[in-house]
């Protein structure tokens, strides 16, 4: 069954950032910069986006993930009013919504937190933290122990296995969903949280929003088990292994990496997560920047058109459209997250190659999304520096060829469809298919999108 996730390009907004609000929430009043996010989403609707990844968006102490209140939109971007406004506008676009879920942790500024700190031994929310030992202290000095999310003190983790807890989360999922009309959550650190909770929340979600999607952040490991069969816990989760073979296959001049793992993870005979749609990327708000990473800047092309191409869910980190340049300074993640005034970018960027490429990608990806979304993949030829494969349905057959050579380069491909000719997408240029093969020039760091007719 066709699903909107399934067929979807993401947009990625770190709202906290993109807006310039101050990395400290220490105002009193409410700013309202959601006025500045109104104005991304016909931009994100011309490029080809057709669903939003928005977030960390509720009240918090600094960067986000230390929540303060799950149940209010963070005073530095505006008011609930505000962020059901902008669902409402997305949707009008016929852009989906999905929201940041921080539920492994939380900041020490929130309520049951505090009553901890106020009421010691005689709190009732004790059970709802990891580690919680008044024999101990923290580097806070509050005269007890908790276990933190990766010693990061300002994050304390959640005991999932409390009742209450669980509950008190699957409440705020509801109000969410009602509040807001999201379309979906992705689970920060997926990989801390108990799988019976996830299974509970696809439960939960399922029976009140039907199409509702649950996405999780996963870096290592066998992502399989955070999907399982598909109906019982997550429906998708991050691609890490992809991410870093796009960039490094390009750097090291070996498509061998890309492809191997395109292979492992999706072959029809024996790829580990094949039938299962994980959600692709390039860079964001935890990583460098795509364009800081690779050596050969050319590259940004046929490294973009893997992205949408390759089995996946396409995912695009705001400003990296324009190529934006962004790398971590030590543990600070802030030059990743840049204030942006989209209009002002728009003019300075209109000629920009970078962009009109990803858009034209995107709405590539929106006319063809039978064969991208849900055509097998097939390895057609492989080089260390060409990578030629389909995406293909009954009815239509997608080849996608691709070269990270500093020099133009001719490729003859053999094509599934031997039966057919082939037309590329962008330059209208007709292939004819001979002996089960065509013959293609590739420009330098160029790349091909051909469709059969």
């Amino acid at each position: 069954m066709a699903t909107w996730y399934e067929e979807a390009v993401f947009y990625h907004m770190y709202p906290i950032g993109m807006t310039g609000a101050p990395r400290q929430n220490t105002e009193e009043g409410i700013v309202h910069r959601f006025e500045q996010l109104d104005k991304w989403l016909p931009h994100i609707a011309e490029i080809g986006c057709t669903a939003i990844y928005i977030g960390p968006l509720f009240e918090s102490t600094t960067h986000g993930y230390d929540t303060r209140d799950y149940k209010v939109v963070d005073r530095r971007l505006g008011d609930n009013d505000d962020f059901v406004r902008f669902v409402k506008k997305a949707h009008e676009l016929g852009i989906k919504v999905v929201v940041d879920g921080v539920f492994n942790h939380t900041g020490r500024e929130f309520f049951a937190f505090q009553d901890i700190q106020r009421n010691r031994e005689h709190s009732q929310y004790c059970s709802w933290y990891k580690g919680i030992n008044f024999g101990w202290d923290n580097p806070y000095h509050d005269g007890f122990g908790y276990e933190a999310w990766r010693n990061c003190f300002e994050l304390v983790n959640l005991n999932l296995w409390e009742p209450a807890v669980r509950e008190y989360l699957l409440g705020v999922i509801d109000f969410w969903i009602d509040t807001f009309d999201i379309d979906g959550i992705r689970l920060d650190c997926a990989d801390c949280l108990e799988f019976s909770f996830m299974e509970e929340m696809r439960r939960r979600t399922s029976a009140k929003k039907a199409d509702f999607w649950l996405m999780g952040e996963v870096i290592h490991g066998d992502y399989s088990r955070y999907i399982q069969d598909g109906q019982r816990m997550l429906h998708s989760v991050t691609n890490y292994e992809l991410h870093k073979g796009l960039y490094s296959g390009h750097n090291d001049h070996n498509y061998f990496e890309i492809a191997h793992t395109i292979r492992r993870e999706f072959d029809e005979n024996g790829g580990i997560y094949r039938g299962m749609k994980l959600y692709s990327f390039v860079d964001n708000h935890d990583v460098d920047r795509i364009i800081s990473k690779i050596r050969n800047k050319e590259h940004i092309y046929p490294i973009y058109t893997l992205l949408y191409t390759l089995p996946g869910i396409p995912s695009l980190y705001y400003g990296s459209e324009w190529g934006i340049e962004g790398q971590k300074q030590g543990g600070n993640d802030d030059p990743l997250r840049p204030a942006v005034n989209l209009e002002e970018v728009l003019k300075e960027q209109q000629d920009c190659r970078i962009l009109k490429w990803v858009t034209w990608l995107g709405n590539m990806h929106r006319e063809y999304k039978e064969c991208l979304a849900y055509g097998r993949y097939r390895e057609l030829l492989l080089t260390n520096r060409q990578y030629a494969f389909a995406r293909f349905t009954e009815e239509e057959c997608l080849v996608i060829a691709v070269n990270n050579d500093e020099q133009e380069v001719s490729v003859s491909i053999p094509v599934p469809r031997q039966d057919m000719n082939y037309v590329n997408l962008k330059t209208k240029e007709e292939y004819t298919t001979e002996n089960g093969r065509i013959q293609i020039t590739l420009q330098a760091a160029g790349s091909a999108v051909l469709v059969s007719k």
